[in-house]
């Protein structure tokens, strides 16, 4: 009798070793993932603050769309915004339902306003220069437009490098005839690297790349958007972080 409780206590050993074993893994997994959920939390955190140095580029400034709600302008420039981007027009026939809200607001607070017209493939360059000028107000004191160059999941459209060059330029030609100033260009990186835009097309580059200065394009940049993921006052949600090159610097 007493050799069978030991044969059962035998038996028994292995299947508590077994459940040990697997409680101390699932800890250690789950020490992990709550160490991988706490360093998440805490880039997202210094992502939602982050801004270049004042120091290397003293101007400094803000793009706002419809995303970040009825803006407190006062709010924007006081958080350090010495300019300002609004989104307009996109495409052939969009228009941003805040853009008019937006370009008003930056204006009465006092802060230099340009505005984005988003281009896109799946649209002719006269059409959506039409609808460009039918939205945007022609002001002396308008900072440079700047035309958006990305890929969009809606438009399947991928034109050849020449056609796009040709309806860009043309596209360029209308609202800088309307605006009385050349625009700024802005390709994403991979727009570039198929359309090598910067290179074919004599105009003042803004390129993005968050955190890091962008290493892209035929030329150097002249604004920088740096950080897509900031928190700031007065504007519901992240706004897009840019800074202009000092003057005369070529780096």
């Amino acid at each position: 009798m007493a050799t069978g409780a030991r044969s059962r206590g035998k038996a028994a050993t292995p299947a508590r070793d077994w459940r040990g074993a697997a409680a101390r893994v699932l800890r250690r997994i789950g020490g992990a993932l709550v160490l991988l959920f706490l360093l998440a939390g805490i880039a997202l955190w210094w992502a939602s603050r982050w801004t270049p140095s004042r120091e290397l580029f003293p101007t400094q400034g803000v793009t706002i769309d419809a995303s970040n709600g009825e803006v407190r302008w006062g709010s924007i420039k006081a958080a350090g915004a010495d300019f300002a981007y609004v989104v307009a027009t996109t495409g052939d026939e969009d228009v941003d339902p805040m853009f008019q809200r937006n370009l008003a607001g930056a204006r009465a607070a006092g802060i230099p306003v340009g505005v984005i017209h988003r281009y896109s493939l799946c649209g002719l360059a006269t059409d959506q220069a039409a609808n460009f000028i039918r939205h945007v107000p022609r002001r002396a004191d308008m900072m440079p437009s700047i035309v958006w160059l990305d890929f969009d999941d809606r438009c399947p459209d991928r034109p050849t490098r020449a056609l796009l060059r040709s309806e860009l330029a043309t596209f360029l030609a209308q609202i800088e005839a309307h605006m009385g100033q050349e625009s700024l260009i802005a390709p994403s990186a991979g727009f570039e690297a198929d359309y090598g835009v910067t290179g074919a097309i004599f105009r003042t580059a803004a390129m993005r790349s968050d955190f890091f200065e962008p290493d892209y394009g035929a030329h150097p940049w002249t604004m920088w958007q740096a950080n897509r993921y900031l928190r700031v006052p007065g504007a519901d949600g992240t706004v897009r972080w840019n800074v202009l090159r000092p003057k005369g610097e070529m780096r």
